[in-house]
């Protein structure tokens, strides 16, 4: 007969199947809390990133135009520091090249539509400027709304593509950290909050013809 502290055998036992729950409680959680981490990543992500969802050269009155949509975002950073009286410059840019057999493609066409986005704490506006045109909105989200949407804005002559002929465009929206303040120059530099753009757009235009991207 075993002796009476025998009883106690079952103890560690007991412990000793409680530590897989322990620890399969503890994995779980570690992966929620990682689950978590990279659904912030993922949400800062997409306030970083910006994309040209539509573009076309069409043929206006004395020119071509250019219409396009952007999908456009300010991160958290980049709002806070237009509240605190930081302006914000952005660019749209486009270039038009024709192909060339024997040479480089000819670069015909290379503008810039400027903005400059800044907060006016005595009005509680915030005032968009486009070249010498500027307007005033109540929101944030209503001047950025602005920025997304580009239409008939002017970018050749006739005379300057010629009809029947394909030509390449390239487009692209950023942020300009190069027109920001000296510090706030230091501060964006490998900063992604401050690093805002799309990719370049491209597709082929044939002037004379309905150009689509």
């Amino acid at each position: 007969m075993l002796p009476p502290t025998a009883s106690c055998c079952p103890t560690p036992n007991m412990t000793a199947s409680t530590l897989p729950g322990s620890a399969s409680r503890r994995d779980r959680a570690l992966r929620v809390v990682a689950l978590l981490a990279l659904m912030a990543c993922a949400t800062l992500a997409r306030a970083n990133e910006a994309r040209i969802v539509s573009a076309e050269v069409v043929a206006g009155e004395g020119g071509y135009v250019l219409n396009a949509d952007i999908d456009v975002e300010l991160n958290p950073r980049l709002a806070d520091a237009v509240s605190r009286g930081v302006s914000l410059y952005f660019t749209t840019e486009l270039r038009i090249e024709r192909p060339r057999w024997y040479w480089l493609d000819e670069v015909v066409v290379d503008r810039s539509l400027d903005y400059r986005l800044s907060y006016h704490p005595i009005t509680r506006s915030y005032r968009l400027s486009i070249g010498s045109f500027h307007q005033s909105f109540d929101s944030l989200d209503s001047a950025v709304r602005t920025m997304r949407r580009v239409r008939n804005w002017q970018v050749a002559e006739l005379a300057e593509l010629t009809a029947g002929v394909s030509h390449e465009v390239a487009l692209r929206f950023r942020l300009d950290t190069s027109q920001l303040p000296k510090p706030f120059q230091v501060t964006a530099i490998g900063s992604r909050d401050w690093n805002l753009g799309t990719d370049w757009a491209t597709w082929t235009f044939l002037p004379g013809a309905a150009g689509q991207r």
